[in-house]
């Protein structure tokens, strides 16, 4: 009877932790930011920006194209966040860092510049708006 009881229980404990680990799991969101430059700041060229993520993993381009749990930036400037699944093109205006680079310097001529980061998969197919940040920032 003792080791029935302790049995059922084990099962209990077991059972009941199950629904908490998984709304823990599917309860983190994915959210991308700017460590730094702040939005609204006044910076000079070559501005250091620093990227943020949490909610999934940073992971080079092309090494799993296909693995939606991870990405890289991509740093638009002075544009628009890109839609679900559109490709992300390569040049002056949309920097790719493949290489899972959280950070790098970025040469911006003076005046007010709109950046925007944006992650995406291994393919560079955007994860759209829902995962991407935008501030504003202005070049001495």
């Amino acid at each position: 009877m003792k080791t029935l009881t302790i049995l059922a229980l084990s099962l209990l404990f077991s059972f009941a932790s199950v629904p908490v680990l998984a709304k823990d799991a599917a309860s983190k969101p994915v959210k991308v930011f700017f460590v730094s430059p702040k939005d609204g700041a006044i910076v000079t060229s070559p501005v250091k920006v620093q990227f943020g993520l949490e909610g999934m993993k940073l992971r080079p381009a092309g090494e799993d194209a296909l693995d939606k749990t991870s990405g890289h930036h991509h740093l638009i400037v002075d544009g628009a966040p890109f839609a679900k699944g559109q490709v992300i093109p390569k040049d002056d205006k949309n920097i790719h860092f493949g290489k899972a680079q959280a950070e790098a310097e970025v040469t911006l001529p003076p005046g007010k510049h709109k950046l925007t980061l944006q992650f995406a998969d291994g393919a560079h197919l955007s994860y759209g708006p829902e995962q991407s940040a935008t501030i504003e920032i202005t070049v001495k």
